[in-house]
């Protein structure tokens, strides 16, 4: 797809880097991760707080709703926290960052709008943003989606390889299926 290989050519590294930074200050603090969203974006922020878990950066889903109905204990002041909207005006997130932010966490806004109230919000902001979704109503999340996964999994990378991780660190989070396998077996 045309808009995701412009997306990918055009991320920005520079951003990522600071991300980047950010999470393992506040790992060197013994600080936490924790990844929220809604709607599609919290389904994305659930598969990637597992990445970065496998990945040797531990991380929290943190339901962006439940959030304000006190899940937002869960984060501490020095906390980083991933916040994902594509348009960056999402209200239910708006009210969990303004609390998370209140409670002392960092934000790293992941959004497709650099000017969004999300962005401004963000100590990072990372851009995630395409031009069209991928049909003709222009409005489902699929691209855009897609764009934020592959943002983070770039951050995830840039954090694994910033720890030096291992196949035989990474067996041991993930030891199960054909993947732990190939890692115990040597394949």
């Amino acid at each position: 797809m045309q808009e995701l290989q412009s997306f990918t050519r055009n991320m920005d590294m520079a951003a990522l880097e600071q991300a980047k930074a950010l999470i393992l200050e506040a790992e060197a603090a013994h600080h936490r991760v924790h990844v929220t969203g809604v709607g599609k974006p919290g389904h994305v922020a659930g598969y990637i707080a597992s990445l970065l878990s496998s990945t040797g950066t531990p991380a929290y889903e943190l339901h962006a709703t439940e959030a304000v109905h006190g899940s937002s204990g869960q984060v501490l002041a020095g906390d980083v926290v991933i916040a994902i909207s594509n348009s960056g005006e999402t209200s239910e997130l708006k009210a969990t960052v303004e609390t998370l932010k209140s409670n002392g966490a960092k934000i790293i806004a992941v959004s497709g709008n650099t000017r969004s109230w999300l962005a401004k919000q963000g100590d990072v902001a990372l851009f995630a943003g395409v031009k069209q979704e991928g049909d003709a109503m222009n409005k489902p999340p699929r691209a855009s989606i897609l764009a934020e996964i592959l943002l983070l999994q770039s951050l995830s990378i840039l954090l694994q390889n910033a720890k030096g991780l291992n196949p035989q660190q990474y067996v041991k989070w993930h030891p199960g299926g054909a993947l732990g396998a190939s890692i115990k077996g040597g394949k």
